[in-house]
Parts: C-alpha cells; structure tokens; sequence
C-alpha cells in the first residue's frame, strides 16, 4: 500500500504519494501556478521534469530555487512560490507587466542613466528586484559529506544507453559506477509499445537496473547529478541523501573512462503566450503521467515536430488523458502518428500553434496551416510541446570535446575522438532505442528491438506571429527572455552569441539554457544572417546544474574549515578567560577581557599595563627555522636586504625578505646561536610561504649552499615579557646574568630558566624593554606559569594579539598583510636605508625599474584626526580632493597617546607630512579630516626597548 503524505504550499495543506516530487505531488493535486517570472511577474506553471526545470523552483525553509521536479516529497515537507508577494495566486509584482514596454534587454545599461544623481536609488530598486528565492540570512545548518572514489568505468545517465554501457562495462569484473540524477533509472521516451528482448522495454530496462544493484563491482549512485568533468579523468557530483546524517554528498570521482549517457534535452516550440501554466514539455508530462500517475490536465492539445509526442500521446491516452489533437508542421510524420490516429489520436499535419489562450492557466488554443491561413481555436486545459532533442552535451564540453552542426536534427552533435570521453545514445545523437542500445552493446549482446523508426524532426522552434495577434514569444522561460529581446540584441549590434547572451541573459538563470540555449542561438544567428553551424552555442561551464556552498565546503566548516593549530600553553588560555582568534593556522589569544568590560577596555587596559609595567605573551606561533651549515651567512645575504656575513656569535639582527619582483615577503629576526648554527623567526602568517620560499631557492638555485634548513615552530614554546619591569622578571627566572651588560638589546643567552634548557632573546616588537624566551614545546605552560608567579609582585598580566597590534602600530612597525600587502617596496616603508650597497639579494634587481622610484608612490605615514576623541574608520580610503589617494592599513586608539591613530599608505605619503586629508569610508557614512605625519608615534629614538 502506498503512503500518503502531508505537504503544504504557500501555507495550503496537500496530500502526495511516497513516491512522488514535489511537482508531481502539485500536478496530482491539481495546482497550477507554482511560481511567478522574474522579469515580469507572470503566472508560471510545472514545465519540465528535472534541471531542466525552468518555473517550478521553490523556496524550501532557508534554501531558494530548489527544482520541483528533483525534490522527493517527505512528510512535512512546508514549501513556497517565489518572486511573488504575497503568494504566487495573487501577485502585487505582476503591474510589472505594464511596464514591459521601459524593460526590454540591457534596460538596466539605458534606462537609469540619469540623472546620475539618482543611481543609489535606481541601484538599491533594482538589487531587491533582483533574484527569484529569499538567500539564507543564518548559518547552514545541515551537513554536508565530501567522499572519493576511484573506478576503471564511470556511466554518467541512467537511461537506455546508460544501463546498457554499465552492463557491458560490468560484464568483465570491472569496477563500474553509474551516475544518475533520478530516483529510480531506465526514462525514456518514444514509442511506448516499444520491446526489448521480446519484453515490454519498461521491464527489460528494469530487470537490467536490478542485475546491475547485485552486481558487487557496481555502484549505483541515485539522485546524483555529475556537475563537472575535466579531461584528467576527475568528475565531480552532487548526491542528495535522505534519513537524519547528511544532506547532501559531494563525490569526487576518478575513473579510468568515461562514459556519457545524459541523454538530449527535449526543446519546447515558441509561440504568443507560451509561457501560461498548462503549457509543458511534452516528455514532461508523460514522465509524470507514468512514474507518479500525475496527469498533467484532462483535456490535451500536443505541438510537436518530432515523432517521439506521438507516443506521448499515446501513453497519455492510456492514462486517462483525453487528446484534443496532435498538431504537426510537418506534412509527414512516421509510424507513431498513424498508431496515433489508429488509437482515435485527431492529427493536425502542416499545422502551428500561434498562441496560447488562457491567462492563469491553458484554456486551448489558436493553430492555423504553417503557410497561414484561418486559425482555429483547439480547446484543452494542457498544452505540451515538443521540438526536438538536443544532445545534452555540457560536460561533453566541458572534458575539451568539440561538437559540430548537424543539419538533419537541427541540433549540435559531438566529435568522435576530440576527447578521451565517449558518449552513447540521445547525447551521441541517437533517435531510436535500438540505435541507442547500439551504441552500448557490443553486437553478440545486442537484444533483438521492436520500435517505430520514428521521421526526421522538424528544425521550426520560432512560430511566426501573425500579424494584429498580441502575446509575448519566451524563449528564456526563466529569466523571461524574448524574441523581441534578441531581435534587439542583435539591431544594437551584438554579434557574438556570447554577447547575446549576456545581455539579454539568455541560458543564465537555473537551467543553464537547458530549453532556451539552442533555440536562442538558432534565433539569433537568423537575425545575423548567418548559419547556426557559425554563430555556435554558448560555452557551459562548471557547474552544470546548481550547487549548493555547503556540498562544496564538505566538513570544512566552521572549526574543522582548515586545520587549527594551538601552542601549548593554551589550555592556560582557556582556563583564564582568553578570547581566541584564528591567525593563519593558529588560534591565539586576542585579549583578555575581564567581567564588565568592554573590548577596547581590555585592549587600554593590556596596553597600558605593558607600557607602564610588565606583560606578557604567547608568541610560540612564531615561525621559527633551525639553520646550520658553513653557509648560511650567505644565505641569509641572498635573502635578506641588509648584510650578514659579520653576525657575531650570541647577536641577534632584523631583516626583511623580498620577492623576486622586489615587493616585501617578510620580516624578522635571525640570530647566531654557534659558528655554523643559526635560528630564523618570521611572521606567524608568512611561516610556510618562506620556507616555501627558502627551500625552492636552495632547491633549485642554490644547491650548491651548504645549508640545512629545519622548520621547528612547534619543537619550542616562545613567551614575550615585554615593560619596564620585564628584566625583574626574567631574573626571577633566569639562572644566569641578565644585566644590559650581559645580554644587551638584540643579543641572545643560553642557559637555565626555572631549571629547563632555554634560549633568550633580547628582542622587542612592542616598543619596550622586552625578552623572548624559548624552551622545547613540552616545558611552555610550565615556564609561562612561572613567569606569572614570578611577575605577580611587578603587575604583570598576559596581553593578547589585539595590544600587540596597538602597541606595535604606536611604534611605526610594518606587517605583513597590512602595510606589506605584495605591492609595497623597502622603500615604501621608510626602510629604503637598510639595503646593502655592497651585495645583491633577491628582488634587488626589480627594484632597479623606473616604476619604483616613482615620487607618486604609496608610502607608509602616520595619520592623526585633528580631534583626539574622534573614531578614526578602519579601512578607510584616504582622499585629498578627487579620487583615492591611500587607504588605511590600521586604525586605532591609543590608550597610551590618549588619542586615535593610524598607519596608512599614501600617494607620495612623506612629501605630505603636515598635510590635512581627509579619511572616508562611504559604507560606514564616515568622513574624518586627518593630518599627515610620522609613521614613529612613540618613543622614535628607541631609549624604552634599549632600556
């Protein structure tokens, strides 16, 4: 017994069949308008059956344009039109059609070009008018599995063809996978009496389907749409999953061959008024009619110029549909047709449907004789069409297959060896069961077929409108695109049908011109004056069908997006309240705020205590690389701007790497522990960009060097004691001297620190008196509790990265992703001083082009707002009195000046010092006059961090 289920849409209760769609469900039911047009709001009914679905899309909870045809009815399941307000029955948005004749193609390029003035408000009309379904506003909160696969033969098309291919790809053992995007396989369509193998060809193509899921080698992937294909071999599909765990799952698949069976797209015929609900797809209808005992209507005007409508009407005859008439432009159709009016079937040869009759729905028609004449008025409440088959051949294309014209089907076919994948069946150009079995089974396997041969198709897809007759002619169904559209396109001198396309947005709603493609190109290549075989197709590209973010995200969301690393102190961290950012792949702390307090209060509060006391902080992230050889010095001079080779041992030196187009890569410091023994810190973010950098450069360019490169950021833990009374603390710590004398500003000592082996570093990036400590990772929370209790007596409290980034923008440091963003130079940054004279490095050459030396250049400046107390906006662009001039790199307050400050890039920035600027940030409404100064805010003789 089946099912029955609940459903609602647009607030209504329904009952379905376990097995039915969503439109298959709406259609047994009785529903016709399902959704409204997106330019012009008109009533839209069922169309298709699959992604080539053009009307029926619908809102479901947080997810937009969800295809009836492909959505399995489930209890519950709570639907809505979309583009329509407030339901699709009655929609206040459907005056835009009394507006159609100021919206014609590229409307939005002419009609709203003045005033100027009045662009924010024609943009901010246009953008909410824009799109069909509502995006999600809250996270997704499904999930999403991505899985590999590997097999000898992939089967993409569960048809026919496909199952036939499957099997003789199975036949030898052979590990085989088929790719569908139904429930259930074996669609057809054409003769309905059709038999294979002396069975009922429904029967033989299911008995097949069933030795196929026995088969242990065989996987059969159902509801699965293969969306991009390459030529290495790599398919990628979307496979939507029912039950409680995942929604959907991304299959990443590599398969030896490559086998298409998608089959060819079934082309409607355009006419005035095609667009009204009841007007289908003949397959459509019959494929609801025979899958889910949905009829489509009662009464059934068919409009086809190829055989294969004849058996749908046929097939819907049987099933209770009465057919009011199959009209034909063709003078002679095959054998279908005579079955057809055998079985009682009225046939209109060398006739056209020229409009369709009904406004909220189908209530017949109008046809006349093709060469015109009277028309005749043919009464039903269904209208369906047919104009052929296109070959599906997107991913085809998309694997470097070329295709080519082929007069007697009006349609492109593929190429026979322009790429390693093959196609069989409708996509190969097959018009007939037994031809597409043919193209599968190898001859001793070929089952003995009993079909009609069906008659070559009429190429018409444009009905010509006779003259005084009113109604639009849609060939874009989706994004409401007529043949007034292209005509236009054309007469304003487009004449690529890429161009076509875009302007008029032909074949770029959902379907990717699924029924519109062809037929738009056929159109407008007549309106050329040229063959279709010259104007071509649009290009389709990846992916083919829609796709949701989450199946291509996986499990890489939210925490588990990329891996996360953490120091070890960071339980430490958690214990004490610390708020955690991400920072490349690290997590640190970005402050420490306490109960009641506000962020900017922590921040004031961690900066003010290091500057005035002590502080301390994690900064294991650090990249750090062991290095050791007779030849590091150097390297260190190839890479570094500034000389190395006179390092002594226990020193420590800043340096700064460029790129090989001179741009800065990084800074930091490097230090000589022994003779050949040195150890490298960059920045947290640029860590595996250098050693990238580093070990290609000794790969490749310098294998000679003998250098030994280690990376050991996770082998030590580092922590920062950084304030006047950082020296207090240390040597409450340190087992040996500390004084300025033994370890002065930017050296570095070995020894005991509370009993563990330690390298400490006379280093500061805060501006003050500061120490970094590095002991093996194990010993890290260890030492920083230590550090804690042996500075509670001078104040000390842990500061996060936010006070860092205060207290080194305070200082005038540059960083890395801020004011080193690939596009500034040494000199840019008021560094130009530090590049050696007396030895090359890597970029040193580029910076030799005119194009540096610039005066016009974007160099590093501070900026003050002319009031202290004024919020000066992050990112703002920086303007004198035209366009641009600069940006902000970081915007803050500075607990310490009492003050806003800023660093920023400026256009000949340190010409400008005393200047009044203004920065703007329009999103935020904010403008703030500023002065120009320099970038040193505090302390720029360095006495604090000497000491």
């Amino acid at each position: 017994m089946i099912r029955r289920i609940p459903f609602r849409f647009d607030g209504r209760e329904y009952r379905g069949h376990e097995r039915d769609t969503l439109s298959s469900a709406l259609l047994a039911n009785g529903v016709r308008i399902v959704g409204r047009s997106f330019k012009y709001h008109r009533p839209r009914g069922i169309f298709g059956y699959g992604a080539d679905e053009p009307n029926a899309l619908f809102q479901l909870g947080d997810e937009p344009n969800c295809r009836g045809g492909l959505t399995p009815l489930t209890a519950g399941l709570d639907a809505r039109g979309q583009n329509a307000w407030p339901s699709v029955g009655f929609d206040l948005g459907a005056v835009a059609g009394l507006a159609a004749p100021l919206l014609p193609a590229g409307f939005y390029y002419k009609t709203f070009m003045a005033p100027r003035r009045l662009w924010p408000l024609y943009e901010g009309l246009i953008r909410r008018a824009a799109g069909l379904g509502r995006a999600p506003r809250a996270p997704d909160p499904h999930r999403y599995d991505t899985r590999h696969a590997h097999v000898e033969v992939l089967v993409v098309g569960g048809g026919p063809a496909g199952i036939a291919a499957a099997m003789a790809a199975a036949a030898p053992g052979r590990r085989v996978m088929l790719v569908d995007d139904g429930a259930r396989l074996g669609l057809m369509a054409g003769d309905p009496d059709a038999r294979i193998g002396g069975q009922p060809a429904a029967d033989w193509l299911a008995a097949r389907e069933a030795e196929l899921a026995a088969m242990p080698d065989v996987t059969l992937l159902r509801r699965a749409t293969a969306y991009a294909v390459s030529d290495s071999g790599r398919v990628d599909v979307i496979q939507h999953l029912d039950g409680g765990g995942a929604r959907q799952c991304r299959w990443v698949l590599h398969a030896g061959r490559i086998i298409l069976a998608t089959g060819a797209q079934e082309r409607p015929l355009v006419f005035a008024d095609n667009d009204r609900p009841g007007v289908m797809l003949a397959s459509a209808a019959r494929a609801y009619a025979t899958r889910h005992a949905a009829l489509p209507g009662r009464r059934a005007v068919i409009f086809t110029g190829d055989d294969g409508a004849y058996g749908t009407a046929l097939a819907l005859q049987a099933a209770g549909v009465e057919i009011e008439a199959v009209v034909d432009p063709r003078p002679h159709a095959g054998p279908l047709a005579e079955a057809a009016r055998t079985a009682g079937i009225r046939c209109l040869p060398g006739q056209v449907v020229v409009k369709a009759l009904g406004a909220r729905g189908v209530k017949g028609c109008l046809a006349r004789p093709i060469e015109g004449g009277a028309m005749r008025r043919l009464n039903a409440d269904t209208l369906l069409v047919s104009g052929g088959f296109t070959p599906n051949l997107q991913l085809f294309t998309q694997a470097g297959g070329r295709t080519g014209f082929d007069e007697g089907s009006g349609a492109f076919l593929p190429v026979a060896g322009s790429t390693a994948v093959e196609c069989v069946g409708g996509c190969a150009g097959a018009v007939s069961l037994a031809e597409a079995l043919a193209h599968s089974l190898p001859p001793d396997a070929m089952p003995a077929v009993e079909e009609a041969i069906p008659a070559p198709p009429s190429t018409l897809s444009v009905m010509p409108k006779p003259r005084g007759l009113r109604g639009k002619r849609f060939i874009d169904l989706h994004n409401d695109v007529t043949v007034e559209d292209l005509n236009l396109a054309v007469r304003e001198g487009f004449g690529h049908i890429e161009q076509v396309k875009r302007y008029t947005t032909l074949g770029m709603g959902t379907d990717q011109g699924r029924t519109s493609g062809l037929i738009g190109a056929g159109h407008a290549a007549g309106q050329m004056g040229r063959a279709l075989a010259d104007v071509g197709v649009t290009r389709p590209r990846p992916p083919v069908s829609p796709v949701t973010f989450g199946a291509l995200a996986g499990g890489h969301v939210g925490p588990n997006m990329a891996p996360s690393r953490v120091t070890p102190i960071q339980p430490w961290h958690d214990a004490n309240g610390a708020r955690m950012a991400q920072v490349g792949s690290w997590r640190r702390p970005q402050l420490y705020p306490r109960a009641h307090e506000t962020d900017q209060q922590a921040i004031d509060r961690e900066v003010l205590n290091t500057r005035t006391a002590v502080g301390i902080v994690d900064v294991s992230t650090l990249g750090k690389f062991d290095l050791r050889g007779r030849d590091v010095p150097e390297l260190l001079n190839r890479v570094y701007v500034n000389a190395w080779s006179n390092l002594p041992v226990g020193r420590c030196r800043y340096g700064v790497m460029l790129r090989e187009d001179g741009m800065v890569l990084d800074d930091g410091t490097t230090s000589r522990l022994g003779e050949n023994h040195y150890v490298m810190t960059v920045t947290t973010g640029n860590a595996e960009r250098v050693q990238a950098h580093l070990d290609r450069l000794l790969q490749l360019a310098w294998p000679e060097l003998d250098v030994r490169l280690t990376p050991v950021t996770e082998q030590w833990a580092a922590i920062g004691i950084a304030g006047p009374r950082a020296r207090e603390v240390l040597a409450a710590l340190a087992e040996f001297d500390v004084s300025d004398a033994a370890l002065p500003y930017m050296a570095l000592a070995q020894g005991q620190v509370v009993g563990i082996p330690a390298r400490v570093f006379r280093i500061s990036f805060s501006g003050e008196r500061a120490y970094e400590v590095n002991v093996p990772a194990q010993h890290g929370q260890a030492l920083w509790e230590a550090a804690m209790a042996a500075g509670a007596q001078h104040g000390i409290m842990p500061y996060g990265t936010e006070a860092m980034l205060t207290m080194r923008a305070e200082k005038g440091f540059f960083m890395p992703g801020f004011e080193a963003d690939g596009r500034t130079t040494l000199d840019d940054l008021g560094l130009g001083r530090m590049m050696s004279r007396k030895k090359g490095c890597v970029g040193q050459a580029a910076l030799r082009r005119p194009a540096f030396a610039a005066p016009d250049r974007k160099q590093m400046v501070g900026l003050l707002t002319l009031d202290a107390a004024q919020p000066m906006p992050r990112g703002a662009q920086i303007v004198a009195d035209g366009p641009s001039i600069g940006h902000i790199t970081a915007g803050l307050y500075s607990a310490t000046l009492e003050r806003w400050i800023a660093l920023a890039l400026v256009e000949g920035g340190r010409a400008r010092m005393g200047e009044t600027l203004t920065a703007t940030a329009p999103m935020a409404g904010q403008s703030v006059p500023v002065r120009v100064v320099d970038p040193v805010f505090l302390d720029p003789e360095g006495e604090r961090l000497r000491g």
